[in-house]
């Protein structure tokens, strides 16, 4: 691939805020994942809940993932809808669900949900592949270690199909420091299926891990199956984490003003980027050391490198005694319409914030990937 400004230089997106994917650097990202797992002979389950585009999982599964795993109801109509014919409902099934996953496994969808309790094992209807859910320290959802054993009896007592296991923890993936929480996890993991094997009940599926555990996770041997899914675009926080995959989802944004010395505002804010994980960080269009904050629901804003301290002590008092402060030099900010590239602080929780992904080629082309899972009330249609 060519260097990341020239390629920025050719794109022209229809409108700001957008969403913009280097297809070149989406295709690496998922041909390294599928060929470490293939290495490693683990199947990949990429997670449908990253994207939420159907469009996407669809290309995964082309280049060789089993299905998608949902994290709700509605992703999995979604992607039914669209023709992935392999789902794995990943977190627990509220009680109005499992009716429309009947309905998906009627209509030839292969459909596998996990429990983690008696009572939703009574609840779950005939045709959908249970597997239980083990909880590894995140504490959100799953059975405790000690309790699987008899959980996985109730599930072949009551005549379901039993799937195996799932165990998945999101507190060790954006943790640099994971090794010896993550090797002491699957050293029990471990324990736990040799312990039902020995008992006649060898899980045929042990499903889990992310796109930080990753390595971890295929050097382990114990997981079956990986769920890793924000590999595929990427954001600063996996970046911060270690992962070394391609940045690939970008946000493009318009100057809308650039009134003051200390910072210039643009037109993305809560509504475009989400706030939960590290800042957005500025790729091009703005000074070097340049800092991206929010100013609100619509509104961000790009910050002079040496006006962190003075906007971190007096807040947006500085913007004032900086403007009238004669040694503090306005740097070469964009002009008023200038296009700014972010990359996204935390990738799922702001691609849900979008209708669409604009697939970008190295010539500038764009194609676009309707989210299409990001909300499905067919109810309301």
């Amino acid at each position: 691939m060519e260097p990341l400004s020239d390629f920025l230089a050719k794109l022209s997106v229809p409108r700001t805020p957008a969403l913009v994917v280097r297809r070149a650097a989406l295709e690496a990202n998922l041909a390294a994942m599928q060929a470490a797992c293939d290495a490693a002979g683990v199947k990949l389950r990429p997670h449908g809940k990253m994207a939420k585009c159907s469009r996407l999982s669809l290309r995964q599964q082309e280049l060789g993932a089993v299905g998608v795993c949902c994290q709700t109801v509605g992703e999995a109509e979604a992607y039914a809808a669209a023709g992935v014919s392999d789902l794995l409902i990943s977190a627990p099934v509220p009680p109005w669900g499992w009716p429309v996953l009947a309905q998906l496994a009627g209509q030839g969808v292969r459909v596998s949900a996990v429990v983690d309790s008696e009572a939703q094992i009574a609840l779950a209807p005939p045709g959908i592949s249970l597997l239980v859910d083990v909880d590894g320290g995140q504490h959100r959802s799953g059975a405790r270690f000690e309790d699987v054993p008899a959980l996985v009896r109730a599930v072949l007592d009551v005549g379901h199909h039993w799937g195996g296991l799932q165990c998945y923890v999101g507190t060790l993936q954006a943790d640099p420091g994971r090794g010896p929480a993550h090797a002491a996890l699957m050293a029990r993991l471990r324990a736990l299926v040799e312990a039902l094997r020995a008992d006649g009940m060898d899980p045929a599926s042990v499903t889990g891990g992310g796109t930080g555990t990753a390595p971890l996770d295929l050097a382990a041997g114990v997981f079956t199956e990986i769920q890793a899914g924000s590999y595929a675009l990427m954001d600063v926080a996996y970046g911060k984490a270690g992962a070394t995959y391609e940045t690939a989802l970008l946000l493009a944004a318009s100057v809308v003003s650039a009134q003051w010395k200390s910072h210039v505002t643009i037109d993305s804010g809560l509504k475009a980027l989400s706030a939960d994980g590290p800042p957005a960080r500025i790729l091009a269009g703005a000074p070097e050391g340049s800092r991206f904050f929010f100013q609100g629901d619509e509104h961000g804003g790009l910050l002079h490198p040496a006006a962190a301290e003075a906007m971190k002590a007096q807040g947006l008092a500085a913007v004032e005694v900086l403007e009238a402060d004669p040694a503090f030099a306005r740097p070469d900010w964009p002009a008023d319409g200038s296009l700014v590239w972010l990359q996204p602080g935390h990738v799922d929780p702001t691609v849900n914030l979008h209708d669409a992904l604009w697939i970008a080629d190295e010539d500038g082309a764009l194609e676009r990937w309707a989210v299409d899972a990001r909300r499905t009330t067919p109810w309301l249609d």
